[in-house]
C-alpha cells in the first residue's frame, strides 16, 4: 500500500498490525468474503459502521472510513443532544463542528467472519480525527490508554465476564406503520421459561435448543465461551466466559451482545441486556466482572498472596481492591449508565447497595477470591450492568485499581455482613452516580475533564426526557385519586 494512505501518513499501526491487514486483503482476493462490516463502538457501547463491499473494503483498511461525528453526539434513543452546527460543534472539540467527519480504522487482529452471516466479515474499528489523532470521544482508545499505564508496570489487566441476560420469544414486532419513533414501540414478546428454577437440567433442556444456537454462533466467533446457565428470572439466562487480555474482554463484551441479539432475531427471538425489563415476576440481569493482574516477566497472577495465613490477596491486590473501593461511587455511572439500571439496586438481593468488599461473599460489592498457590485469586466486581459500555467499565477499573498500588490505598476489613457493615453508600440512580463522577478528581484526570463533561451531558439529556414523560406510576396513583 502506498505510504501516503491515511493509516501510514499517522503511524496509526504496529508491524503485527500491517502483517494481519496484508492477510486479510489476500483472503479478500482469494473471494473469501463478499462484504466486510467496519463497526465502531460508540459512547454507549453500540456498534455503528458502515458495510462495504469486499473490492472497496481492500483499501478501506488502510484508508480507513469515514463517518459523520453526529454520531458521537447521540443518546440511546439515537436523539443529537449537542448543537452540532454552533461554533464548536457544541463538543468544545477542534474539528467537529458542522458534523464534520471523523475516521474509524480497523483493528485488523479482531477480523472475524461472522457465521450467522454468510460470506460477511467484520472488523472492530478505532476512531481518529483528521489530523490522526485520537477522538477523545473514542471509547475504545481511553481503554487502550489504560492498558499502556499498566504496561508500563510490567503489567497485563486479565478479566473473564459473567453475563446475564434475557430472550423471549418475538410475537410481534411491531413494525406498524405508526409504531416508529426515537425510540419506536418495543416488540411484544412471550416467555421461554417460567424461571425461579435456578440450574435446574429440566429448565436448560427445555430450552436446549436457544443454547445450542448462542453456544455454536458464538463458539464459531471464537470467543472463550465457558459455560451457559439458566438464571433465576423468567427468561433469564447467563453466560460466562474465560479470562483474556488488555482490551480483548471489552471486545469480547460488545460482539458477544451484538452477536446474540442479531442471532436471536434471526431465528425469532429477542434478546435483551436491559437490566429489569418490565414483566412480571422479573429479576434484574448484572455483569459481573472477574479482574486480576498478571506479571509480564514470568506470567505469575500478581494477585496471588505468597504468605498463608495473611490477605486473600497479595499487597498489590489488596492495594488494587482498595482503589477500587475508594473509586466506587464515581466509577458507578461507568458500570450502570443506564436509569433502569439502578432498579437493580434492592436490599438483599445480590445486587451490592454499598462500596464494601469481602472474602468470598456475593453480597459485597467487590467479592475476593483468593489464597496461596491459587492461580485464579482475583477480584469480582458485582455492581456492573449488562448494558455497560464495556471500555468505560473495564477502563474505570483500571484507573482505580491503578490508584490504589500507586498511592498504597488500604481497603480495610473484610465486611462479612454486607448488607449492615457501615460503608459509602453506592448512588441509588443515575443523575447521583454522574454528580460522583464529576466529582472524583482521579478518574477526571484519567479520563479526561472533557470526556467526563462530553458523557455526562448526554446522560442528562436522558434523564431530562425521562423526568417529561408520563409513567405508569403516575397515571395509577394520581389520576382517580385527585
Amino acid at each position: 500500500m502506498s505510504s501516503h494512505t491515511f493509516v501510514d501518513r499517522f503511524g496509526l499501526w504496529s508491524e503485527d498490525q500491517h502483517a494481519q491487514a496484508r492477510e486479510l486483503v489476500r483472503r479478500i482476493d482469494g473471494g473469501e468474503v463478499d462484504l466486510v462490516r467496519f463497526a465502531w463502538p460508540d459512547q454507549h457501547g453500540i456498534l455503528r459502521g458502515k458495510t462495504l463491499v469486499a473490492a472497496e473494503a481492500r483499501s478501506a483498511f488502510w484508508e480507513g472510513v469515514n463517518l459523520t461525528s453526529t454520531l458521537l453526539a447521540k443518546d440511546t434513543s439515537h436523539k443529537t443532544v449537542f448543537p452540532v452546527f454552533t461554533q464548536g460543534g457544541g463538543f468544545a472539540v477542534e474539528g467537529l463542528q458542522g458534523g464534520a467527519d471523523f475516521t474509524i480504522v480497523a483493528d485488523p487482529a479482531t477480523f472475524k467472519v461472522l457465521p450467522w452471516s454468510p460470506r460477511t466479515g467484520w472488523v472492530m474499528c478505532d476512531a481518529y480525527m483528521a489530523d490522526g489523532k485520537p477522538c477523545p470521544f473514542a471509547t475504545r482508545q481511553i481503554l487502550q490508554r489504560a492498558v499502556r499505564q499498566l504496561d508500563e508496570l510490567g503489567l497485563d489487566f486479565i478479566a473473564g465476564l459473567e453475563v446475564e441476560f434475557h430472550v423471549f420469544k418475538l410475537d410481534d414486532a411491531r413494525m406498524g406503520l405508526a409504531d416508529s419513533g426515537q425510540p419506536g414501540e418495543p416488540p411484544r414478546v412471550s416467555l421461554l421459561s417460567h424461571g425461579h428454577q435456578y440450574l435446574t437440567e429440566l429448565r436448560y433442556d427445555r430450552v436446549d435448543g436457544l443454547m445450542e444456537l448462542l453456544r455454536s454462533q458464538l463458539m464459531a466467533l471464537g470467543l472463550p465461551l465457558r459455560s451457559l446457565e439458566i438464571e433465576f428470572g423468567p427468561s433469564q439466562f447467563e453466560l460466562t466466559f474465560g479470562p483474556t487480555a488488555g482490551v480483548m474482554p471489552a471486545d469480547t463484551m460488545v460482539l458477544l451482545r451484538s452477536a446474540i441479539k442479531q442471532v436471536c432475531q434471526r431465528n425469532g427471538l429477542h434478546a435483551t441486556f436491559m437490566c429489569r425489563p418490565k414483566i412480571p415476576n422479573v429479576m434484574s440481569s448484572g455483569w459481573h466482572l472477574h479482574q486480576s493482574l498478571r506479571r509480564k516477566g514470568d506470567g505469575v497472577n500478581a494477585f496471588m498472596p505468597e504468605a498463608a495465613g495473611g490477605q486473600p490477596l497479595s499487597e498489590t491486590g489488596m492495594h488494587y481492591l482498595g482503589g477500587l473501593k475508594a473509586h466506587a461511587c464515581g466509577a458507578a455511572a461507568l458500570a450502570s449508565p443506564t436509569i433502569n439500571g439502578y432498579r437493580r439496586y434492592r436490599p438483599f438481593s445480590l445486587a451490592p447497595d454499598r462500596a464494601i468488599w469481602a472474602k468470598d461473599n456475593r453480597g459485597a460489592m467487590l467479592r475476593v477470591l483468593g489464597g496461596v498457590g491459587q492461580s485464579a485469586s482475583r477480584i469480582e466486581n458485582r455492581v456492573g450492568e449488562p448494558t455497560a459500555n464495556p471500555y468505560l467499565y473495564l477502563a474505570s477499573q483500571l484507573f482505580s485499581g491503578l490508584d490504589g498500588i500507586r498511592n498504597r490505598i488500604d481497603p480495610g476489613p473484610s465486611a462479612d455482613a454486607p448488607y449492615e457493615t457501615p460503608a459509602e453508600q453506592l448512588p441509588r440512580s443515575l443523575g447521583d452516580a454522574l454528580a460522583c463522577l464529576r466529582r472524583d478528581e482521579m478518574l477526571n484526570a484519567q479520563m479526561g475533564k472533557t470526556f467526563v463533561d462530553y458523557l455526562c451531558h448526554i446522560k442528562e439529556a436522558e434523564i431530562a426526557r425521562f423526568n417529561l414523560e408520563v409513567s405508569e406510576w403516575e397515571h395509577r396513583e394520581y389520576f382517580d385519586l385527585f
